[in-house]
């Protein structure tokens, strides 16, 4: 490869990004705030030690820019390999937090490997996707792709950390752009429409009412494909009946209980649902323009726990309101839209390829957060890009991102 081409920043996707660190330092200073404690540099704040992450980062976004490109071509296998086996290290010698063994701690610092293997395996991904002229419709092709994204998956499950897991599905645009069928995502929309229904119906009832289709189809294609659609309702029926035994033994009892009052088979506003209800009032609480900058009684008095990390989105909804609520809103979705708009404009399949993985991680984690923050989606943990508090996520984020960010610099390049 030569390096003729020049070095492009893109400047826009950069401003963006610190637009975004500024919004979620302000609002974690907003969210942790007390008259007692009114220094910026307090190490002894979450604000504090925030900045400290932040410098961290500017650390990491210098370093990731001076690098060689070729290194980035060159190293992600070996990457990925340490990072499962911190993963697994993690998961025999790390320090269990919030019920989850995912942390390993160094004096008062917690590194989250969960966070860095999303790095690694958008790196690894777009390694093998983009140097063997990938088909998705060749099998052996498509089950090592797969392979990449389920194993640290499968190794952060047991830990357990069913936010930081379900976040590798994200990986399924990647795979609809690179040219998997979008019957696959239809498919996956429409098991978890039937999972939701199997919980909230009788599925016995459930199972009749959806076999009447498919018998119809069975009688219209008696000649031809009834023995296809007969395949399908046993799959569809076995999937709807097989519902209660996976939620009610593979499932934890905290995530049972989050999924239950979520769909409102429960109502545990002083317990389990504790934290959806508090968020849903400070989000409410703020009307149309907010209660104002450090104003938010939600806020001040600790209502809604974790609000400086997973509900975040709750400071901004108390104090900024709808309008602020909107615009951030607005300004994540450019930003993904950006990191499209860039993928699409890359010459080498591999940083294609890893641009729109990128764009699909943030996008599923912004997703997410905001519905979990508004009791649309169970408490599962997972923090809400370059806002929320903490080294690991933010440090994890700006690595991901900067790392295309120097493959679009360079995109120009001549292989």
């Amino acid at each position: 490869m030569s390096n003729r081409g020049g070095f492009h920043i893109d400047w826009p996707i950069v401003v963006m990004y610190f637009a975004l660190l500024l919004i979620g330092w302000m609002n974690i200073y907003s969210a942790t705030f007390s008259e007692a404690y009114t220094g910026y540099f307090d190490m002894n704040q979450n604000h504090g030690r925030q900045l400290v992450f932040i410098m961290g980062a500017v650390v990491l976004i210098s370093v990731i820019l001076i690098l060689d490109i070729r290194l980035y071509t060159l190293l992600p296998w070996p990457i990925f390999a340490l990072s499962i086996l911190s993963l697994v290290a993690v998961l025999l010698f790390g320090q269990k937090i919030s019920g989850a063994r995912s942390w390993f701690t160094i004096g008062s610092l917690a590194i989250q490997p969960g966070e860095f293997a999303k790095v690694a395996a958008a790196l690894a991904l777009a390694k093998y996707m983009g140097t063997i002229d990938f088909q998705w419709k060749k099998l052996r092709q498509r089950f090592i792709a797969l392979g990449i994204i389920a194993l640290p998956a499968l190794v952060i499950l047991p830990q357990p950390d069913l936010g930081s897991a379900i976040v590798f599905s994200a990986f399924i645009f990647v795979f609809h752009r690179e040219g998997m069928s979008s019957i696959w995502i239809f498919l996956g929309v429409t098991l978890g429409v039937l999972f939701v229904f199997s919980l909230l119906f009788n599925t016995h009832i459930l199972s009749a009412i959806l076999a009447l289709p498919f018998l119809f189809l069975m009688y219209r294609y008696r000649k031809g494909r009834w023995a296809q659609w007969l395949g399908v309702l046993i799959l569809v029926v076995g999937f709807v009946q097989s519902v209660d035994f996976t939620f009610n033994n593979l499932l934890e009892d905290r995530h049972r209980n989050r999924i239950n009052i979520m769909l409102g088979l429960e109502h545990d506003p002083q317990g389990v649902g504790y934290n959806i209800h508090q968020a849903q009032i400070a989000i409410g609480s703020g009307g149309l323009f907010g209660k104002g900058y450090l104003q938010g009684t939600q806020t001040k008095f600790n209502f809604v726990p974790e609000q400086h990390t997973d509900f975040i989105f709750c400071t901004i909804g108390e104090e900024w309101g709808f309008v602020g609520s909107v615009l951030v809103l607005v300004l994540f979705a450019s930003f993904i839209v950006r990191l499209l708009f860039m993928a699409e404009r890359q010459k080498v399949a591999m940083y294609r390829i890893y641009g729109y993985s990128v764009a699909s991680i943030l996008f599923f984690h912004f997703t997410i957060n905001i519905a979990m923050a508004m009791g649309l989606f169970p408490v599962v943990g997972i923090p809400l890009p370059f806002i929320s508090y903490g080294g690991s996520s933010l440090w994890a984020f700006t690595i991901l991102l900067f790392i295309f960010i120097k493959m679009d610099a360079h995109r120009k390049d001549i292989w």
